[in-house]
């Protein structure tokens, strides 16, 4: 649902996308952004420093898991980072903290990310449920999760 990108923003995303992988001099541009160019392009662009946190970005936006970011699944995740709305936004931070993409998130990961534990049923893992009740109850998502919802100037 990313229909809240007008047609000239998702015009300006593709011709981001092309200058960017112009750049590089990898053979592999023709398939979209490596993990490099994207940890790059997120540094440099959103100021974003934190490796795991950059890591995990790219594995929500390469949604084919072929370990390269294609045009489309640039815009398509560019425009969550854009426009996306705050149920979007709460999906993907959840996707981007669930490290083994068991739909769940564990004490670790959450630690991990958090450092604190959001035991909301107290079995010790946060669905899905759990987190967006934690998110909306806390407004967590503004601080926590800001590492991963660049702020775009």
């Amino acid at each position: 649902s990313a229909g809240a990108v007008n047609k000239s923003e998702v015009e300006c995303l593709i011709k981001l996308f092309d200058v960017l992988v112009a750049k590089s001099s990898s053979r592999c541009a023709a398939v979209g952004f490596d993990r490099n160019m994207f940890r790059d392009t997120l540094h440099s662009a959103f100021g974003m420093t934190d490796d795991m946190i950059m890591d995990r970005v790219f594995r929500t936006f390469d949604r084919d898991h072929n370990s390269y970011i294609s045009v489309l699944e640039w815009v398509e995740g560019l425009s969550v980072f854009l426009r996306g709305t705050l149920e979007e936004r709460i999906k993907y931070c959840f996707e981007v903290y669930d490290l083994n993409g068991d739909g769940y998130i564990s004490r670790e990961e959450m630690f991990q990310m958090l450092k604190n534990s959001l035991d909301y049923d107290h079995d010790g893992k946060l669905s899905f449920m759990d987190f967006e009740k934690a998110v909306r109850d806390e407004n967590l998502l503004l601080e926590a999760f800001g590492p991963c919802l660049p702020d775009i100037k």
